[in-house]
């Protein structure tokens, strides 16, 4: 038995809408996670009420707090729209006998509708004719549809950890204390979150002394909660607030307040009525490496750090308060004294690292393990000396800097300031070397070979910063691999495809010529010198998984999945030779002659699979009888000439463009000659020209595999 139910869309008159309001009050909710959750709630709540047919076009708010997450959805429909329901029976040949009579198939259809017989209607289709029973069943009432799909949404939030609270079963990111449910000015009776829906939401802990605030109607949410509530719900409105208040703090100090867009989401998430603090510290501490003093404002104490027009850091911060203080001067000297400390700390730890040189260290990392299958932080040290020199070899850099580099790296991860703030990795070791007069590039290097640290972060800009992140990567990658500890799914807790994009990214736009097999071979070689083996499987391994990365990397980039089929089909070893490779692919497959030659490579490809001949062989003119393949020949000949300095200096757009001459060559060989000819010598005669075709375009990129934009 078939059902079909489909909507039916009666227009509501205005008076059978109304705007509906969701707001869940919680304890204090995570402040990283609170745009996200407001967001994932409105867009969850509305596609739950659209399922259920109560909105149609819905304009939405959402509001979140440090206290709350709400969704207000206009003009919710107070009955959902009713459905038509086919239902349909048994073929009209299985429905009655040869005396006209009703079977049982036809009468369990007609009893399990609820209707006679006679009542069943027949409906025709070019297949053939059945019984069928029309319905048409009326819309739920909102109220008993808005509550599950309230709980559904809360259900779907992208929580990873939920909590219980008190005796009940519920689980949220943080306990519930209060449920607003209000569809106009009505309550929706329901429970979410063993939570009863009623109007009462509260104010501002402070302001408001945590008041209960009656909500009238749904319309007035944010108004009521500012006036009698002292809360701004809007989460937008409050970053805009908080970043204009901010500006205006660092001009008055004569500088500029450096605004980041995550510390601002997260200042946002902390407070619902924001007041910004202009605080200062001691300009002392501006004898401290800069990255430090910021660390602690941002990081630490959510403070905004303000800078001079040339970037250098001044001795002032704002702070954004969560109240209107009647004594704003004890709140700042408060939020002064607390940093204070914070920055005394960190020059403590300066003083006390820059009191030995950072080489001092070195010999240290003999104590601190790289992995307990490839040795400690000095034998990796050893390895990177080894690896960066080749690398420098390999593109002209001087040798003895990236040495030098490779020694000191990991040097600064035994000092204070790393232990205290991790992220001063590489930077604290670019101060030390600074402070110990080591060559410039020594010291720019120690700090960029981290780089690029995630998804679009700068790359190295020395030469030798190159060098050296490269085989800090390549002794982890090929390492780990040793240690079978490859990325299996999803988990990749070495984080290793972002040390293989890191490497592609740098010799990519670094326009660094270096093959990806010869680095992964000049770290086998530096790990073999200490006695760790990567058999020939393990090196493929590790290079295959670099390659890999092409595709995460370059559909980012805009490139289209065939398009980088077909340069990985002809070699991707030198990421900077894929890259002009598959720039100049796509704007081949622009040509209009494009899909024709793609199309006559692939006829190519399958002729020479199912040939068997998988080596090219010499083309023997005097079989050449046919004027097509003759001509062909010659084309060939001519194209692979022409080709030639074009491959060779990387010019692969002009590569393709002289390849793309030889459509009309091509499609009038497969018109007038027959390659698989009764006479064998003729027949691999034809092949070994195909073979060359084929060899030609290969040089490029495997254009077979381009496909039309309807396929």
């Amino acid at each position: 038995m078939v059902f079909l139910a489909v909507k039916i869309m009666a227009k509501n008159a205005g008076q059978n809408r109304a705007d509906l309001l969701v707001e869940i009050g919680t304890e204090e909710l995570p402040p990283a996670a609170l745009k996200t959750l407001a967001i994932a709630f409105q867009d969850q709540l509305v596609a739950g009420l659209s399922a259920a047919g109560l909105v149609e076009t819905p304009r939405t708010s959402w509001f979140a707090t440090p206290r709350r997450l709400a969704v207000r959805v206009s003009d919710v429909a107070k009955k959902g729209e009713a459905q038509s329901i086919e239902r349909r029976g048994p073929a009209l040949a299985a429905a009655y006998d040869k005396n006209g009579q009703p079977t049982k198939a036809a009468l369990g259809f007609a009893r399990s509708c609820g209707i006679s017989i006679d009542e069943a209607e027949i409906l025709k289709t070019e297949k053939g004719e059945w019984l069928i029973h029309r319905s048409v069943t009326p819309g739920a009432p909102a109220k008993d549809i808005i509550g599950s799909s309230i709980q559904s949404s809360v259900d779907k939030l992208p929580i990873p950890k939920r909590m219980r609270w008190g005796s009940g079963e519920a689980e949220f990111v943080r306990p519930v204390h209060w449920l607003v449910v209000l569809h106009g000015s009505t309550i929706v009776p329901c429970s979410v979150l063993n939570t009863k829906a009623g109007r009462k939401t509260r104010g501002h802990r402070f302001m408001s002394g945590d008041a209960t605030i009656s909500i009238d109607n749904a319309g007035a949410y944010e108004e009521t909660l500012l006036k009698d509530g002292a809360v701004i719900a809007d989460f937008e409105k409050r970053a805009n607030m908080i970043e204009r208040e901010i500006t205006k703090l660092g001009k008055k100090i004569g500088g500029r307040a450096v605004i980041d867009g995550a510390l601002l989401e997260t200042v946002t998430a902390l407070v619902e009525q924001p007041r910004g603090i202009l605080g200062q510290f001691d300009p002392d501490y501006l004898n401290v490496p800069a990255e430090a003093l910021i660390s602690s404002m941002r990081d630490h104490q959510k403070y905004f750090h303000v800078v001079n027009e040339r970037g250098e850091l001044l001795p002032a911060f704002i702070t954004i308060s969560n109240i209107h203080s009647t004594s704003p001067a004890r709140v700042k000297a408060g939020n002064e004294r607390v940093l204070n400390a914070r920055l005394a700390d960190a020059r403590f730890f300066w003083d006390s690292d820059a009191s030995a040189s950072l080489e001092s260290h070195v010999a240290n990392l003999e104590n601190v393990l790289f992995h307990h299958a490839l040795g400690s932080l000095a034998d990796k040290t050893r390895r990177l000396e080894v690896i960066a020199t080749e690398i420098a070899a390999k593109i002209a850099v001087d040798a003895t800097p990236c040495a030098r580099a490779a020694r000191l790296c990991k040097a600064d991860l035994l000092t204070g300031m790393v232990g205290e703030f991790p992220e001063m990795q590489g930077t604290m070791g670019r101060y030390l070397a600074r402070h110990d007069k080591e060559a410039a590039e020594v010291c720019a290097a120690i700090e960029e070979h981290y780089w690029p640290r995630h998804a679009g972060d700068e790359l190295p800009q020395s030469p030798v910063g190159a060098v050296l992140a490269i085989a800090d990567r390549m002794d982890s990658l090929l390492g780990l691999f040793i240690a079978a500890e490859e990325p299996t799914g999803e988990k990749d807790p070495y984080a290793l495809r972002r040390a293989a994009l890191g490497v592609i990214r740098i010799l990519v736009e670094k326009k660094l010529d270096l093959d990806i097999t010869a680095l992964v071979d000049m770290a086998a070689d530096a790990y073999a010198a200490q006695g760790r083996m990567a058999t020939p499987e393990v090196r493929e391994q590790c290079r295959a998984f670099i390659l890999d990365r092409y595709r995460a990397l370059y559909a980012s980039l805009g490139f289209a999945p065939d398009e980088i089929s077909a340069v990985l089909e002809a070699g991707a070893s030198h990421p900077l030779d894929f890259d002009r490779r598959i720039k100049a692919v796509a704007q081949f497959r622009k040509n209009p002659d494009a899909l024709s030659l793609a199309a006559a490579n692939k006829r190519v490809r399958n002729i020479l699979k199912k040939s068997g001949s998988g080596q090219t062989v010499e083309i023997d003119t005097a079989l050449l009888s046919e004027s097509a393949e003759i001509a062909l020949s010659q084309a060939l000949a001519e194209s692979a000439a022409a080709v030639a300095p074009a491959m060779s200096g990387g010019d692969f757009e002009k590569a393709l463009q002289i390849l793309s001459q030889l459509r009309p060559t091509v499609d009038r060989f497969f018109d007038e000659v027959m390659v698989m000819a009764e006479d064998s010598a003729v027949k691999n005669n034809r092949i070994a020209l195909l073979h060359h075709m084929n060899e030609l375009f290969l040089g490029v990129a495997d254009i077979s595999l381009l496909q039309s934009p309807d396929t």
